[in-house]
Formats: structure tokens, C-alpha cells, sequence
């Protein structure tokens, strides 16, 4: 990465801006103008699930690159004027693909799943997810961790949007949650309330490190802004998922474009501004399938090519690589026992 930054300099010095200035631009861009995606890997096939038209699509492809370069195949509509369709979430269960997405107005967003034994046909009418406390809800995903289902997903504390938290429910099946449900996160860091009205901790997605310990990676700050970035909560080692101190949040970003707000150590992006709500490209999207320490690995990530007004509509769907960073220490206060836990962390790459 140093001596590409060398390289750049020296073709802008020499004259060569213009051209450097456009291919550094689009580095991991994708033609998909588009937010939210979400990926997973079956057999050595890459498919993705995204909202366009009021309605849900379907792509699949032989590399996450070659997704944009395929015709999509609408699987669901919102035939019921649900309205607003937000971030399906695409994940494998039992040999059945499940696709959760929120839709609604306002206040009457929640949560949906349609299912099918086919990736890209056969889909189920929607069955709402009735999250406990039945509250605004988006952004969920299923995933499986030490043997119990888990769903979790971004909302609000009550009926008004003040903020949004992340929330962690068990489940009895792909599409039933069961018991209460626990918030793990709320956006009250500093560098995570930058854009606030509502501040955000949104896009919540499950994996595992190669010390067996549950990550949930998160976007925080609004989306709205160049702020948009991701960020960790870890899970102490034998921690309880539902305890919301045995979770440890990352001291800054970790994958973002403000210097600033980045977790010491971590570098912001060279050629993207906001980048966030992204995909681990895992093998049937199952966190069991999670990838070891050492090797880089793929996923997907929206952003806004730097140069180019922050606007929603602006927004592209990237393709980048992340790898395991060890003996990372995160901190917090007024912490009941130790205030420090030290483990994998993740480093983000365009």
C-alpha cells in the first residue's frame, strides 16, 4: 500500500493526475448502483440479494465482481404495499435460502423473511419476524453460534426515533424469535455520534474469529454522511451474548474515511468516502464457515467514490478484502469487573 501511495504521488508530480486521480476512484467499484448488499458463497457459486422497485432481486455469478456484470431476477414483491423495502439479508439454512428484509413507513418498519429451496425462484410470501417488544426494526440477519439460533438486527428502544440500537434475540427456527430481546450496542461513543438525529448503530453482521469468539461488525454514524463507517463488538471469550457487558466495541472505526474517528492504528480509505452496511462473502453465509487468521478474504461494502457528492444516490456496491488482526486491545468505562479485553480484531482493505 506504501508504494502504491509513492507511485501515486510521483505520476501527480510527473503530470499524470487526471488519469491516476480516475482509476484510484474506482478501485473495488462495481457497476451496481446500489446500497446494502449482501452475499454469500454456495459450492463456487457467489449470489447476493438486493431491494430495487419495491421489490427483492436475485443475482448469482462465479466471483463477487461478476455479480454487476449479470441480469438480476426479481424474487419478491411488496404485492401487499408494505412500502419501504430495506437491505435483504441472503443466508442458507438447512439446505433452504432465507432472504430477511424490513419494509414499512416511518414507524412501521419490521422485519420479513421469505424462504425457497431454489437461490433465485420459489420464494414463500413474506412471514413477518415478530421481534420481542415488537418495535421499528431493520437490518436483520439470522446466524447459528454455539449451537443456538440467533437473530440480530438495529431498532429503537420504544415508538420514537431517538436512536438506534443493535438487539440480539434467540430463535427457535429461521423464523421465529423466541424469549426477550437484549441490546449489545448503542451509539454513545463520541467518534459514533458525529451525525446523530437519530445517531445510528445499523447493519449489523455476524462472524467468527479464529479464537471461536462471536464479532458482530456494525455501521455507525448516519448514512446520510461521509461519517458512515463500520465498526466491531466482540464478544468476551465465554461471554454471554445477551450480556451487554461481556460485548467490547472496537475504540473507533475500523474501516471508514475520517482519520479522526479511526481506531488508533487504522488507517481511513484512500479512494471511498463512507463506506459501511456490508457483507461477509461466507460459505452459505454461516458464521461456522468463518475464515482463519492469516489470508485475506473477501466481502462487500457500499460507499461513494471520493470526488463525487455523498448522496445516497451515489452510492456503489464495492468489493474489498478483510483479514484477522490479533492481540487488539478495546476498551470501555464504568465496565463491572476488567475494562479492557484483548483478541482478533478485523482490518478492512479497498
Amino acid at each position: 500500500m506504501r508504494v502504491f501511495r509513492y507511485l501515486l504521488a510521483l505520476v501527480i508530480i510527473l503530470g499524470g493526475a487526471p488519469a491516476a486521480a480516475q482509476e484510484a476512484s474506482t478501485m473495488g467499484r462495481t457497476s451496481l448502483r446500489a446500497a446494502d448488499p449482501s452475499v454469500i458463497r454456495v459450492g463456487g457459486t457467489y449470489i447476493s440479494a438486493q431491494s430495487a422497485g419495491g421489490g427483492i432481486h436475485v443475482r448469482q455469478a462465479s466471483s463477487p465482481d461478476g455479480l454487476a456484470s449479470v441480469a438480476s431476477r426479481q424474487v419478491w414483491a411488496d404485492t401487499r404495499n408494505l412500502g419501504e423495502v430495506w437491505a435483504p439479508e441472503i443466508a442458507q439454512d438447512g439446505g433452504r435460502y432465507y432472504i430477511y428484509f424490513s419494509a414499512g413507513r416511518g414507524a412501521a418498519h419490521r422485519m420479513y423473511v421469505i424462504s425457497s429451496a431454489s437461490p433465485d425462484s420459489g420464494y414463500t410470501s413474506e412471514t413477518r419476524i415478530v421481534t420481542p417488544d415488537d418495535k421499528w426494526a431493520i437490518d436483520g440477519a439470522m446466524f447459528v453460534f454455539n449451537g443456538q439460533r440467533w437473530f440480530v438486527w438495529s431498532g429503537w428502544a420504544g415508538d420514537t426515533n431517538v436512536e438506534q440500537n443493535i438487539y440480539l434475540a434467540r430463535m427457535s427456527s429461521p423464523t421465529t424469535t423466541t424469549g426477550g430481546r437484549f441490546v449489545i450496542s448503542q451509539p454513545r461513543e463520541s467518534w459514533e455520534r458525529v451525525v446523530g438525529n437519530p445517531y445510528i448503530n445499523e447493519g449489523p453482521e455476524p462472524i467468527r474469529d479464529p479464537n471461536g469468539q462471536l464479532h458482530i461488525v456494525y455501521s455507525a454514524n448516519g448514512s446520510w454522511s461521509s461519517q458512515y463507517c463500520l465498526a466491531d463488538l466482540r464478544l468476551r471469550a465465554g461471554g454471554d451474548p445477551t450480556y451487554v457487558w461481556d460485548w467490547y466495541k472496537s475504540n473507533g472505526c475500523v474501516f471508514g474515511s475520517n482519520r479522526a474517528t479511526m481506531m488508533a492504528g487504522w488507517d481511513p480509505t484512500l479512494y471511498v468516502d463512507g463506506p459501511g452496511h456490508h457483507t461477509f462473502v461466507l460459505l452459505r453465509g454461516d458464521i461456522a464457515t468463518s475464515p482463519p487468521a492469516g489470508p485475506r478474504f473477501p466481502f462487500m461494502y457500499h460507499a461513494v467514490a471520493k470526488g463525487t457528492p455523498y448522496t445516497w444516490e451515489n452510492r456503489y456496491w464495492y468489493t474489498g478484502t478483510f483479514v484477522w488482526w490479533g492481540n487488539s486491545t478495546y476498551r470501555r468505562a464504568n465496565v463491572p469487573g476488567a475494562n479492557t479485553d484483548t483478541g482478533f480484531s478485523i482490518k478492512f482493505f479497498e
